[in-house]
C-alpha cells in the first residue's frame, strides 16, 4: 500500500503539469479550432527561462525560497505569455482566414523553429538547475507517513491553485464570458460588441504563460532540461487534453490529472519502459470508446 500511495502522490503531481499545459491545447482549440503544436515548446521556453533567471540573477539567495520561486514564476509567466503572442501574431493570425491544413502546418513549422532555437541558444546537451535550489526540492517531507519531496507537493498544490483560478477567471469574469462567446461563435461575438482579435491575444497570453510556469516547476522537480522536453511534455498533455475532451477547460484538468495518475501507476506495477505505451494506448481507448473525451466536446447548438 505504500508503493501505491507513494505513485498515486507522483502521479498526482506529473498529472497536475500535464493539466496545466493541457489547458493551453484546450483554449486555444476552443477559440480558434487549431491544435497548437508549439505550445509544448512554450513549456519548455519556460524551463529553460527559469533556469537561466536562476543562474543569472540568483534569485533564491537574494530574495529567499519563497519569495524567489513567486518573482521568478510571474517573471516567466509574463515572458513566456509575451512570448505566445508573438506566436500567434506571427504564425497564426495571417491564416486565420486559410484552411485549417495551412495553420496546421504553420504550427507543425513554428514548433520546430521554436526547438531549434533552444537547441541552438542552449546546446543539445542537458542543463542543471543550480545546486542551491535542488538542495531544497529534494528534501522530502512526511505527510499521512509517506516521505515525498517538497517539489512534487509544490507542483500539485500550484497547479491546482492555477487551475481553479483559471476556471473562475473564465466562469464568474466579463471577459471570461466574453472568451466562451467567442469560442460558441466569432461573428455573433462581433455583434454583442467583443473584440474578436484581444480574446484571441487574452487566449494566447494566458495558455502559454501556464504552460511556462509547468516547465519552471518540471526544471524544480527534475532538476535538468533538454531542448527536447518541450516535445515530450507537449504530446502527453495533447493526449490529455483529448481524454478528458478538447475544447473543455475542466475536461483539460482531469485528463491530465488521469493520465498522470494511470501513468505512474502503470510504471511501478508493469514496466517504466512501458510508460509511454500506456499513454498511447489510453489515447487509442478513448478515441474509439468516447471520441469527444470523458467530460466531452461542448458543441454549442446553433439554430
Amino acid at each position: 500500500m505504500e508503493l501505491f500511495f507513494t505513485q498515486l502522490a507522483n502521479g498526482l503531481a506529473i498529472g497536475s503539469i500535464y493539466a496545466l499545459i493541457a489547458l493551453g491545447y484546450t483554449m486555444v482549440y476552443g477559440i480558434l479550432k487549431l491544435i497548437n503544436f508549439a505550445h509544448g515548446d512554450l513549456f519548455g521556453i519556460g524551463a529553460y527561462l527559469g533556469l537561466t533567471l536562476l543562474t543569472c540573477f540568483g534569485l533564491i539567495g537574494k530574495l529567499g525560497f519563497v519569495t524567489g520561486i513567486i518573482v521568478l514564476a510571474v517573471m516567466i509567466f509574463i515572458l513566456v505569455g509575451i512570448i505566445g503572442i508573438m506566436l500567434e501574431k506571427i504564425a497564426y493570425k495571417p491564416l486565420r482566414n486559410s484552411d485549417r491544413l495551412s495553420a496546421v502546418v504553420s504550427a507543425l513549422g513554428a514548433s520546430i523553429f521554436l526547438q531549434n532555437a533552444l537547441m541552438l541558444i542552449y546546446g543539445a546537451r542537458i542543463r542543471a538547475y543550480p545546486a542551491n535550489v535542488l538542495e531544497i526540492t529534494t528534501k522530502t517531507i512526511v505527510i499521512f507517513g509517506l516521505n515525498l519531496s517538497v517539489a512534487r507537493v509544490i507542483i500539485f498544490v500550484v497547479s491546482i491553485v492555477l487551475m481553479i483560478v483559471l476556471y473562475l477567471f473564465v466562469q464568474k469574469t466579463k471577459m471570461g464570458v466574453a472568451i466562451r462567446a467567442v469560442a460558441i461563435d466569432h461573428e455573433a461575438s462581433k455583434l454583442m460588441g467583443i473584440n474578436v482579435n484581444t480574446i484571441i491575444t487574452i487566449v494566447f497570453l494566458i495558455g502559454p504563460a501556464l504552460g511556462g510556469i509547468a516547465g519552471l516547476m518540471v526544471g524544480l522537480c527534475y532538476g535538468q532540461v533538454s531542448f527536447m522536453i518541450g516535445w515530450s511534455y507537449g504530446l502527453k498533455a495533447f493526449i490529455a487534453a483529448i481524454l478528458g475532451g478538447i475544447g473543455n477547460i475542466p475536461g483539460a484538468m482531469v485528463g491530465g490529472i488521469l493520465l498522470g495518475v494511470v501513468e505512474a501507476l502503470g510504471a511501478a506495477y508493469l514496466s517504466l519502459a512501458w510508460k509511454d505505451a500506456i499513454a498511447f494506448f489510453i489515447l487509442i481507448l478513448i478515441l474509439i470508446v468516447k471520441p469527444t473525451g470523458i467530460l466531452g466536446e461542448r458543441v454549442a447548438e446553433k439554430i
